[in-house]
């Protein structure tokens, strides 16, 4: 069988999928994809390639989608669904690479290590106004507490800080044996946290769920940090608490739009970014492909695959 791959893959992923079968690494434009498509088996991408309904609808020998990462928002999941091609993906690729980073915004934001690498690259020896926090001893409030949220917990955890999350989904059994204490509304984790982690899904839920109400409620120390999906915090409400003072700082990994060019966010103060780097390590990357590599290698068997986003194709 023939296998696309469109936004580049590891050459160990890439060796495993061509033990079994043709592969054809092309980087397809918007334009390309619909008309080479119809040719292939498989096709597997990163975040870059976006799998539209009219691609699916050209595609009549795919067998399935791999998503070499966790979210599939490039890819039209419900068209792929009527078709009864499954949508694979790495939940689990990525999950410490994440966690690290947030854990990594959080000491930029508490010890202003961004600001102070300028100030002494400048030539200044700013120590005063570079005074910080510790970590230690804060509450900090993960919203979602899944895979990624549970090794933030644990990471947190060894710094000292007293976890609390708001996720209805989470057994309270299982928070207690990660060590989160769980409380049972947003607002509730909003005015306790000094320092806000965002690990949600992006769904009709969650989207635009921190806006200017939420974050009124937070205190003028706080700190949010999302490394999660960029729908989830409205960035013109955050903009505005960060320049009128409602909270200390943001770091941001994720955006409403990326870029996010024009975006409020920019401009405001007290606030670190990154250009979607949660997933942006060698071993993230290596892992995803080889979790992708399997998925896809498992469905083109006849197989069931462990990660399949619309699991409902099988019935």
């Amino acid at each position: 069988m023939r296998i696309l791959v469109t936004d580049g893959l590891e050459a160990e992923a890439v060796a495993k999928l061509r033990a079994a079968h043709s592969v054809d690494l092309v980087e397809a434009d918007p334009k390309q994809l619909p008309e080479i498509i119809p040719n292939y088996d498989a096709l597997i991408v990163r975040s870059r390639t976006k799998v539209t309904a009219d691609v699916i609808r050209k595609a009549a020998k795919l067998k399935v989608i791999g998503r070499a990462g966790i979210g599939v928002d490039n890819i039209d999941v419900r068209a792929a669904t009527a078709r009864r091609i499954p949508v694979v993906n790495a939940p689990t690729g990525s999950t410490i690479s994440v966690a690290e980073l947030a854990l990594g915004h959080m000491l930029s934001l508490a010890r202003q290590i961004p600001e102070a690498d300028r100030s002494t690259k400048e030539g200044k020896w700013e120590k005063k106004r570079f005074e910080g926090r510790e970590l230690h001893g804060k509450v900090l409030g993960l919203v979602g507490s899944g895979r990624i949220g549970a090794e933030v917990a644990r990471r947190a955890a060894a710094f000292g800080m007293d976890v609390v999350a708001f996720d209805p989904y989470l057994p309270p059994a299982v928070a207690k044996e990660r060590g989160i204490r769980l409380v049972d509304s947003l607002p509730a984790l909003l005015m306790q946290a000094d320092f806000l982690s965002i690990h949600a899904a992006l769904t009709s839920e969650t989207k635009g769920m921190v806006g200017g109400k939420e974050l009124a409620l937070m205190k003028r120390t706080a700190y949010v940090v999302n490394c999660a999906r960029g729908e989830i915090v409205q960035e013109g409400a955050l903009a505005e608490a960060l320049k009128a003072g409602t909270i200390a700082g943001a770091a941001l990994d994720v955006f409403e739009r990326e870029p996010p060019t024009g975006s409020p966010i920019l401009a405001a103060p007290n606030a670190v970014f990154t250009p979607h780097l949660g997933a942006s390590t060698h071993e993230a990357q290596a892992r995803a492909g080889g979790i992708i590599a399997d998925q896809v290698l498992k469905v083109l068997r006849g197989e069931k695959p462990d990660f399949a986003v619309n699991s409902e194709v099988y019935g």
